[in-house]
């Protein structure tokens, strides 16, 4: 018996210029047929600024959940590479220009929901600048907290946005990073 899943057909049900939302027809591992719905999204990035053994952290009003949360800064911007993606991305959303950058690892983002991925960025020699935000970030805050606040923030349910706290997890198993 094969173990994977076998695509019959598709069809988008959705379409917009931030994802597309497709229904496939499926056939599972014992030949029975179903259907399977999930969120083409692109990739993003997901940087972690860390100075001072802390981090700059962003926060702003997330429409889905209905409230503002804290979070590292994160997105999608075009640029050739992923790491000038995050560079993009930190300095629109922080003013923050990073001398050095390493790659934590690539991560699902709800893989039972979603095609799309996140690569997780640590980013440090921090320099300020003046940030640039896109019109949808207007009423985004940002702060510098200590590792310490951080984790209280976590378990207070301050920072509650999966991508940050996997993203941190992957901080601490790295070597000479966590």
């Amino acid at each position: 018996m094969s173990e994977t899943i076998l695509q019959i057909s598709t069809k988008v049900v959705y379409d917009n210029p931030w994802m597309t939302v497709r229904e496939d027809e499926i056939e599972r591992p014992d030949g029975s047929r179903g259907v399977y719905a999930y969120a083409d999204k692109p990739d993003f990035v997901l940087i972690i600024p860390m100075e001072d053994d802390g981090f700059h952290l962003v926060e702003e009003y997330r429409y889905p959940v209905r409230r503002r949360t804290w979070s590292f800064p994160q997105g999608t911007a075009t640029a050739p590479t992923r790491e000038e993606e995050a560079g993009i991305e930190l300095a629109e959303e922080t003013g923050l220009r990073a001398a050095h950058w390493r790659l934590l690892g690539v991560l699902d983002n709800a893989h039972g929901l979603t095609s799309q991925r996140f690569h997780v960025y640590l980013a440090t020699g921090l320099e300020r600048g003046q940030a640039v935000r896109e019109h949808t970030e207007q009423d985004m805050r940002q702060r510098w907290v200590s590792r310490g606040e951080f984790e209280r923030m976590v378990r207070a349910g301050e920072v509650c946005d999966s991508s940050s706290v996997a993203a941190y997890a992957l901080l601490g198993l790295t070597p000479e990073s966590g």
